[in-house]
């Protein structure tokens, strides 16, 4: 695989090439999935390349989300390409999301499409599809939504979700500082049947279980992406809104 890169400021660079997009479609592999590069993570570098623990859980998810057949798409944001810490403003953001989605779209060759991310991602790939639906995207996937800053509880940040009129996927741990249990539930309740909540219990922002749990980081990363992938071919299987 070859992954790709455009201008070294936010546009989409896919982990595949035209012989592998060709493979995935003698395979019949299912959904792609364009989602933002993991970022947020304890010792996460914005730089690619570090081998850092955010990098190496973002390997894994690369490698678990392949082994169940989904396509992917990863992209960065123009901060993390430029090795800075602050966040693109949301315009900035949204722009690179619509650009991935667009790469997407070009590579899809017919299969269902997903959006999303975690954290930052998802957040700013949701305020997108709420300002202007993202062409083609059948719902849209986020891993630890930053529903508020951590010890702030609110709901402010949710609002233009109801502005979305796509399916959505919120994987969640039950101990995610960003997003209090019941607040979380709460939103996910009032976008009624838009929203579907899969929780994973005890775990934090970073899908991190406490040792007591007797599971392992990458055991809970598994389940959550398999929830997923059943999420996304329910999904796939309804025509398109």
């Amino acid at each position: 695989m070859k992954s790709l890169s455009r201008n070294g400021g936010g546009e989409p660079y896919a982990s595949d090439s035209p012989e592998d997009r060709g493979s995935r479609r003698r395979r019949g592999v299912g959904p792609l999935a364009v989602a933002g590069a993991i970022s947020g993570l304890p010792g996460a570098s914005p730089r690619r390349g570090r081998r850092d623990d955010a990098s190496i859980h973002d390997r894994d998810r690369r490698r678990a989300g392949g082994g169940l057949g989904v396509a992917t798409l990863r992209y960065q944001f123009p901060y993390m390409e430029k090795g800075a810490k602050r966040p693109d403003r949301p315009p900035v953001a949204h722009a690179a999301v619509r650009a991935a989605v667009a790469a997407a779209r070009e590579r899809a060759n017919g299969l269902p499409l997903f959006a999303g991310g975690r954290s930052f991602g998802g957040r700013m790939t949701s305020q997108a599809q709420a300002l202007e639906p993202l062409p083609g995207v059948r719902g849209l996937v986020f891993f630890a939504f930053p529903l508020h800053p951590a010890g702030k509880p609110s709901v402010v940040r949710a609002e233009h979700l109801f502005s979305v009129a796509i399916p959505m996927l919120f994987l969640q741990g039950s101990k995610d500082a960003p997003a209090e249990l019941d607040l979380l539930q709460q939103t996910v309740a009032g976008l009624k049947g838009h929203a579907t909540l899969e929780l994973i219990a005890e775990a934090d922002h970073a899908f991190h279980v406490p040792a007591r749990t007797g599971r392992k980081d990458p055991e809970v990363l598994a389940a959550a992406l398999a929830a997923t992938v059943r999420w996304m071919s329910v999904q796939s299987a309804k025509p398109p809104s």
